[in-house]
């Protein structure tokens, strides 16, 4: 089967000819008579040739998106049937009732291909802005959107630059590190999750930088990058404890890795709390009602959401919004503290 080309983006022009993408936006716009304002002669000629030659080709609803208004938002999460991202949606659908206006929510799978082709199939219904709840660390297709004037609004996830409404992660990490700390566990095992999620990033290096603080370095090998869900936080424990000296703590960046580390523990025959401590995040409804319930972050998944919409319609109007960290809670339960 023929992958599909990737097209061929303002950024992508700007790293060709040596410019900003600014400049690149500036002189395609086709509103701009006099392009030689931002560019000499011959960085304009470059532009266009690029341009041309690699069939690009501007986003028509970009103008449209500040000028005339449709009263839809739409949301790209990874996955809805996450508890975590459909809380949040949630919150967006509940704040935008409220303001008289409909939002429209799709997966992206976290896969760059599918977010660019469902962000482009959202303007094309012309929304008046749009929410990520996937933003990519590594990945630099919201600042090629943010460059084409494209509004929208962070959420779940940040990425530098970009104004977000998210829970305070790396306080919530601290916090863990602290409850670790006080029932004096040392060895600590992180399930960080995905790499290129700031939830993942942020959670592990807030308590990473706690125990830092306390002297206490945690090495590389007890740190593994995987997904967030259960079957994930399985493989990612059994790695950890493929090797001798276990850990005496295991801090998971989210709940269902957590319960799937469980599994994990139990087929080594190790108790929680007793012989590893285990915590998640997110204080989903599972982590009080398992057999162990969990010690975790809660965090405001709901509030989130409704920030996040709200946050946008201010942008919207053309205020000046910024970034806003809801702050987490620690809820300890028996799979801590027997």
């Amino acid at each position: 089967m023929t992958a599909t080309r990737r097209p061929f983006t303002q950024r992508m022009i700007a790293d060709a000819v040596g410019v900003s993408v600014t400049t690149v936006s500036r002189v395609l716009n086709p509103e701009e008579t006099q392009p030689e304002r931002w560019a000499s002669a011959e960085t304009v000629a470059a532009i266009l040739e690029s341009a041309e030659r690699n069939g690009y080709r501007r986003n028509p609803h970009a103008t449209s998106l500040r000028t005339a208004r449709s009263n839809l938002i739409g949301v790209l999460v990874p996955r809805l049937q996450d508890f975590v991202l459909a809380t949040i949606y949630e919150g967006i659908e509940e704040a935008a009732t409220e303001a008289g206006i409909s939002t429209f929510v799709t997966n992206s799978l976290d896969k760059p291909e599918l977010q660019r082709a469902r962000t482009q199939n959202m303007l094309d219904r012309r929304v008046d802005g749009l929410i990520f709840g996937d933003a990519h660390l590594d990945d630099p297709f919201l600042d090629d959107l943010a460059a084409q004037g494209v509004p929208f609004v962070l959420t779940s996830r940040r990425l530098e630059g970009h104004v977000s409404v998210t829970c305070d992660d790396p306080v919530g990490g601290r916090l863990i590190a602290e409850h670790l700390l006080e029932i004096g566990r040392r060895d600590v095992a992180i399930l960080a999750g995905l790499p290129f999620a700031s939830t993942a990033r942020e959670r592990s290096q807030g308590l990473i930088d706690r125990f830092a603080a306390e002297g206490i370095e945690i090495p590389p090998h007890r740190i593994v990058f995987n997904g967030f869900d259960a079957a994930a936080g399985r493989e990612a424990a059994e790695q950890i404890l493929s090797t001798r000296p276990y850990p005496d703590a295991i801090f998971a960046t989210n709940d269902f890795a957590a319960i799937g580390a469980m599994g994990a523990l139990r087929d080594k025959g190790l108790q929680i709390p007793d012989d590893v401590a285990l915590v998640g995040y997110n204080d989903t409804p599972l982590a009080a009602s398992i057999s162990i319930p969990l010690t975790t972050i809660r965090s405001p998944m709901h509030e989130m959401g409704r920030r996040a919409l709200q946050t946008l319609l201010r942008k919207l109007a053309g205020e000046q919004v910024e970034s806003e960290r809801l702050p987490p809670e620690l809820i300890v339960r028996s799979s801590t503290v027997a």
